[in-house]
């Protein structure tokens, strides 16, 4: 049986990932905590953080996996602006380590990326668009993806982006925090100008597992199947969770003051992957379907 080591294991993708490995691979995940959120006898975990060069060298030393996905990351936009020293260590540096144990090794390192690392000029991007980060987290994920291009061949990095969906105990994404704020009745102002092509968690570990599964290597976009704007993807959120759409209007990027500059026409051309994988890339209402069913605690 394969083994594969997950980072950010109590994350929503990492969580995600381990219900999508735990089929057919030894799985053990790593994150900060005393415990796993996810609750399964069949994954093992370690609470470590994955900045700890020494405790993480051991550590896989000690699993020797066959694949490590790196689903750990400092993923906050505005935050990385704020804390670049953090951001740089998580980003860069945990990388850089995850670099040097499979240097020589035969393990293959799954690095999961982002359309930040484009201006947002000319979205949705292929793999083999120009990178040209606006804003310090983009800077780091791309510093990320050039020292492992550098230094290891049998790699995957799999860009993707607005990745949404439930969890035990993670923080909101998009989605979650728009349908608990209109549940409540509050008012939304989203944005018209920012285009992307949002991608459900599941979806994307079930794609990233058959990636391992079939040894892909090289850079591939997994995005959701449909490209459309914030504003509009609120509105099908509203609309399949039946919430009233009326408490959302629009506003353009510039008149929300955000610390971080923000692509506007990102996303990613998902068409390799669709010709490259059996797992099909969710459009917007497929995946907020799911979505919908897990919460209802339907299967």
């Amino acid at each position: 049986m394969k083994r594969v080591f997950i980072t950010g294991a109590n994350g929503l993708l990492g969580q995600k990932c381990q219900t999508a490995f735990a089929k057919g691979w030894e799985v053990l995940g790593i994150d900060l905590h005393e415990a796993p959120f996810f609750d399964s006898e069949s994954v093992a975990y370690q609470k470590m953080d994955f900045t700890d060069k020494r405790r993480l060298l051991e550590s896989l030393e000690d699993f020797h996996p066959d694949v490590i996905l790196n689903a750990g990351a400092f993923t906050d936009v505005d935050g990385c602006e704020k804390e670049k020293e953090a951001a740089y260590r998580a980003n860069v540096g945990a990388v850089r380590s995850l670099v040097e144990y499979c240097s020589g090794k035969d393990c293959q390192l799954i690095q999961l990326s982002t359309d930040y690392l484009f201006d947002g000029k000319e979205g949705p991007y292929p793999e083999n668009a120009e990178e040209n980060p606006v804003g310090y987290y983009g800077q780091t994920k791309f510093e990320a993806e050039q020292l492992i291009k550098a230094n290891l061949k049998n790699y995957l990095i799999a860009r993707t982006n607005v990745l949404y969906g439930t969890a035990n105990n993670v923080r909101r994404n998009f989605v979650t925090w728009l349908i608990e704020t209109l549940k409540e009745g509050k008012p939304v102002r989203i944005v018209t100008d920012q285009y992307n092509n949002p991608i459900l968690a599941d979806n994307l570990a079930e794609a990233l597992r058959e990636c391992a599964e079939m040894d892909l290597t090289g850079i591939l976009n997994l995005g959701g199947g449909e490209y459309l704007s914030r504003y509009d993807f609120a509105l099908k959120i509203a609309e399949v969770f039946t919430l009233d759409r009326n408490l959302i209007t629009s506003i353009v990027t510039k008149d929300l003051a955000q610390v971080a500059p923000r692509p506007l026409k990102g996303g990613l051309d998902e068409t390799l992957a669709r010709r490259l994988l059996s797992t099909k890339l969710l459009d917007a209402r497929e995946g907020l379907e799911v979505m919908k069913r897990q919460v209802q605690g339907k299967p």
